[in-house]
């Protein structure tokens, strides 16, 4: 059986792997990825604990950032065609937009 200490770690490493790609990576896609990898990384823990506690407050709050995630997404990928259109890259060090 799994127990709740193996999911927080695996948790932990889908965050730190999430915090890394945002960090490092330059493409705003990848960025994208990477705080989704994050969201649900979050998502596991919460429901490591849920299922640990045996209490659906967690699962609710999942389908609460899971509905989240899915409009940053759509979001953030109509921003990123617009840029893309504008620009023709998506490297975050050559997008200066807002710049003056």
């Amino acid at each position: 059986m799994i127990q709740t200490i193996h999911v927080l770690w695996l948790s932990t490493i889908l965050f730190v792997i999430g915090t890394a790609g945002v960090l490092v990576r330059r493409n705003a896609i990848v960025m994208l990825m990477s705080v989704e990898l994050m969201l649900n990384a979050v998502n596991l823990a919460l429901i490591g604990f849920a299922r640990q506690f045996r209490d659906v407050t967690g699962q609710v709050y999942v389908i609460f950032i899971m509905t989240v995630a899915a409009a940053e997404v759509a979001i953030g990928l109509a921003l990123f065609v617009a840029v893309f259109r504008h620009k023709r890259t998506l490297d975050t060090q050559k997008i200066d937009l807002l710049r003056w």
